[in-house]
């Protein structure tokens, strides 16, 4: 059986025992029990609850763990046997037996959205006109055909799971996908079935509600083993790992010793001090070492150490390696191609439309024309796009930004008036004004000399992630409106901000995230 097959298999089983579980967080449990070496079914019996906890909650990964003896020896093994005619004699008792937790899908048909005939036969006739004339159907067709799609499936299985919705979704995309792919001014949004994806879901959703029995609140005395809390700790963990991809590497790369590791270390910080270095050396060198990188960081080592330790973690080259290790993004690249494709949209809206209703951000704009004056280029554009973001979000611009004198070293910074997160120092009157910027990481200098905005702006946001900081909550909706808009990172859920306050402070300024992301970039209405 090839890796693909073991794989799907295993797929299949999470989505058996979750089947309200996102994609995306089945692909992290699928990197999770890989990176276990689980490499067959069999070897889910050996998973514990403990190995689970960073991708799932508590009672999923209990539910999961505690299924697995059913999964190794699982329905798709029936599938494809014969049935005996001593258990076609006995098939109602066994049917009972062997039929799936919520008896929505036969267990002889695991597979069944794999063969399931979408019924474009049945859809209306104008609709069927604007599939094969390659036009986008109306809000309404678009409707009508879910119903009718989802009906269908309903026939074959009562509870369809995400994963069905999303194999199906897949399939009428392919076959339309100029009426019914994401589209954004011709860019394909994500995979380009997400919507579609959304829309069967929530029908299937709407269409079982009358069947679903209501949930029954806990009893605030119940039983303690089945409401266990979350310990701080592993709370913070997880909290960590969010948007990450390899936040603890498990074991060296084959190539690697401990003693290699050590020095490669060395050789690193004695790059460091040459004027003239190569960047692709460094880049590789990073690469090799980044598992003793990240244990150092784990471990808590303090931003001092690891400036002595491993200089390069703090340079553009350095940061950008162990970044795209960590979240398998490059954040230049992203960053700048993101800027690209949205940021003159994002900045048009923010000037002419949201100014229009919001004073703060009125106020802004204003002073930002006065500092700005006749300079133009791309480098004043972001800068412009940044600080009305925080005045969108009513966050201070001093908790991002410290202005010092243009001439000041690192050494002659007052660091009691700049705050402990990661902040972009401003040498000049502005940002319009600076030549150069530094970076500080709890009130340290970490870099005296970045050239550009954009490199301080990747730099600042890096460090979030790459040294375990929790965002501040005086900037958690510019910070995480950045993460997701310009650095495309898009967990299902979990946050980084540090602290949640109550539905009236955090969570209304988090929607407020998707709202101004949808106005300036959600698929524009197609006639």
């Amino acid at each position: 059986m090839t890796e693909s097959q073991v794989l799907k298999k295993i797929s299949d089983a999470i989505a058996r025992v979750l089947p309200d579980l996102s994609d995306q967080v089945v692909k992290s449990v699928e990197d999770t029990l890989k990176a276990l070496g689980a490499t067959t079914t069999d070897d889910l019996k050996y998973i514990t609850e403990g190995d689970l906890l960073p991708v799932l909650k508590p009672i999923q990964a209990r539910r999961l763990v505690t299924s697995t003896p059913n999964l190794v020896c699982s329905s798709p093994v029936v599938a494809h046997s014969s049935p005996s005619p001593a258990s076609a004699s006995s098939s109602p008792q066994s049917s009972t037996t062997t039929s799936s937790p919520s008896g929505s899908c036969t267990p002889f048909m695991p597979n069944w959205a794999d063969s399931f005939e979408i019924p474009w036969q049945k859809l209306p006739e104008e609709l069927v006109q604007n599939l094969e004339r390659q036009k986008r159907p109306s809000a309404r067709q678009r409707r009508e055909m879910v119903r009718i799609v989802v009906s269908e499936m309903m026939k074959i299985c009562k509870n369809p799971t995400k994963h069905n919705t999303t194999e199906i979704a897949k399939r009428m995309v392919a076959k339309y996908p100029k009426s019914l792919q994401d589209v954004i001014d011709s860019d394909v949004i994500g995979l380009g079935y997400h919507s579609l994806v959304k829309q069967l879901k929530s029908r299937v959703e709407n269409v079982k509600r009358p069947d679903t029995p209501r949930i029954r609140k806990r009893k605030a005395a119940s039983d303690d083993n089945d409401t266990d809390e979350i310990p701080a700790e592993q709370k913070a963990s997880v909290q960590d790992t969010y948007g990450c991809v390899s936040w603890e590497p498990k074991h060296l790369p084959l190539s690697e010793t401990v003693e290699s590791q050590v020095e490669k270390k060395e050789e690193m910080r004695k790059l460091f001090k040459e004027i003239n270095y190569n960047i692709d050396v460094v880049k590789e060198l990073v690469k090799c070492t980044y598992f003793t990188q990240r244990k150092d960081i784990i471990k808590g080592a303090s931003i001092q150490k690891l400036c002595q330790e491993w200089p390069f973690l703090f340079t553009e080259v350095g940061m950008t390696a162990h970044f795209q290790e960590l979240t398998g993004v490059n954040p230049m690249e992203t960053f700048l191609t993101n800027v690209d494709k949205k940021g003159a949209r994002l900045l048009n809206f923010l000037k002419c439309v949201d100014a229009q209703k919001h004073k703060q951000v009125l106020n802004a704009l204003l002073k930002l024309q006065t500092e700005r004056g006749r300079s133009s280029g791309c480098s004043e554009e972001l800068v412009e796009m940044v600080l009305l973001l925080l005045a969108h979000f009513g966050e201070k611009e001093e908790r991002l930004f410290h202005c010092i004198e243009m001439t000041s070293l690192p050494g002659e910074v007052q660091m009691e008036n700049v705050p402990p997160t990661p902040c972009i120092i401003v040498c000049g009157s502005s940002c319009f004004a600076a030549k150069t910027f530094m970076l500080s990481i709890d009130q340290k200098v970490v870099n005296g000399c970045i050239t550009t905005f954009t490199s301080a702006i990747c730099l600042m946001f890096g460090s979030y992630y790459c040294f375990n900081i929790h965002y501040p909550v005086e900037l958690r909706s510019t910070l995480e409106f950045l993460q997701r808009c310009f650095f495309s990172i898009n967990p299902e859920r979990g946050t980084k901000v540090e602290y949640i306050p109550t539905m009236f402070g955090y969570d209304v300024k988090r929607y407020a995230v998707f709202y101004i992301h949808c106005r300036c970039f959600v698929v524009k209405t197609q006639s």
